[in-house]
């Protein structure tokens, strides 16, 4: 089967960053499906891995990809959830091969089933994302706790990125909070717009005087997806008392003391916890995929593709983490197909 995989880590524009290889066709056994790919997306993380990231104990390679859909091609014994044939969509496992494959093995306790209403390339933007945005919003920030009759403000921060595309949405669905995103170009403050935060506010700049601006509430909930360190001082001075604050960033050293004084909760969110650590929730992300597709098909959230390249190979994968690496990508970049006549 055709796979792109990288044999040492180091930069992207190394000789040999990304390789086309031919590899075995796996098996599943246990829980494990078998899925055909059909189309995957490029993340931050595939990009921080090949980076910085050995293949595997006994391997030569190492495959990366973490968001894909595709269909079932066959099932372990232990399957309950899914059968031949059916269309999926899922982020997968840190700790296991990735999706950038043909045919990939995944617990189907972290697969979806894919929107009947999206393309496989509108499916495959959307699972990182989404359980990274649901997981920050509802398991860790809590946002659907109530302390006030009036509904309260989130602040994303970063969104037009994947993730913040993603969350502005499954707040708007889900919640009646108001949402604030932050973009710092036209054609991003626009998209973020689209996606239904009620304002927009610059991240290139102070972001407490601008939402003091608004003459809205103080947020009490604020998520930020990138440049955490550069805006920790500022998210001090704007979220409200007692409020709550997530990120999903790498930053060398946080310092949260300035949090004290408002007694701010923080939290950090990585969707990969549960599959890392196995633990016994672990099939919440099933779960929480399903009801995202169903949101999907209800019209109430919509796919955050961007860009699309064909087919899956090692020259388009190495395009797209160069664009990922610019940290400036509105939305996701998808690539679809494996060149097949």
């Amino acid at each position: 089967m055709r796979a792109v995989a990288y044999r040492h880590p180091g930069q992207i524009d190394q000789p040999n960053a990304l390789l086309d290889l031919e590899l075995p066709r796996p098996q599943p056994s246990g829980r494990d499906l078998l899925v055909a790919v059909q189309a995957v997306s490029v993340n931050p993380v595939d990009t921080k891995v090949r980076a910085g990231a050995a293949p595997f104990s006994g391997r030569e390679e190492r495959i990366l990809g973490w968001d894909a859909a595709g269909t079932v091609e066959a099932v372990g014994p232990d399957v309950t959830r899914f059968k031949v044939g059916d269309a999926v969509f899922y982020a997968g496992d840190i700790a296991r091969d990735g999706s950038n494959v043909e045919y990939q093995l995944v617990d189907e306790r972290i697969v979806g089933h894919a929107p009947s209403t999206l393309s496989v390339a509108e499916a495959a933007a959307l699972p990182l994302t989404a359980i990274t945005a649901w997981e920050t919003l509802f398991d860790r920030l809590r946002v659907q706790d109530r302390t006030e009759e009036k509904p309260a403000t989130l602040l994303i921060i970063g969104g037009a990125g994947g993730v913040g595309s993603i969350a502005i949405q499954i707040a708007r669905a889900g919640t009646d909070l108001t949402i604030i995103a932050t973009a710092s170009r036209p054609e991003t403050a626009d998209w973020v717009r689209s996606l239904g935060a009620d304002h927009v506010i610059d991240h290139s700049g102070p972001m407490a005087p601008q939402i003091a601006a608004l003459g809205l509430d103080a947020p009490r909930f604020v998520f930020s997806t990138t440049h955490t360190d550069r805006h920790l001082a500022d998210i001090a001075e704007l979220i409200a008392p007692q409020g709550r604050f997530a990120l999903i960033d790498d930053p060398a050293s946080l310092d949260i003391v300035g949090f004290k004084r408002k007694a701010v909760s923080v939290h950090w969110e990585l969707m990969f916890t549960r599959s890392l650590f196995d633990t016994s929730d672990v099939a919440e992300q099933g779960k929480l995929l399903d009801e995202v597709a169903v949101l999907v098909d209800q019209g109430a959230i919509r796919t955050t593709l961007t860009q699309t390249l064909s087919p899956i190979n090692a020259a388009n994968l190495i395009a797209a983490h160069r664009q990922v690496e610019t940290g400036s990508t509105r939305g996701k970049i998808v690539l679809e197909g494996w060149g097949d006549d």
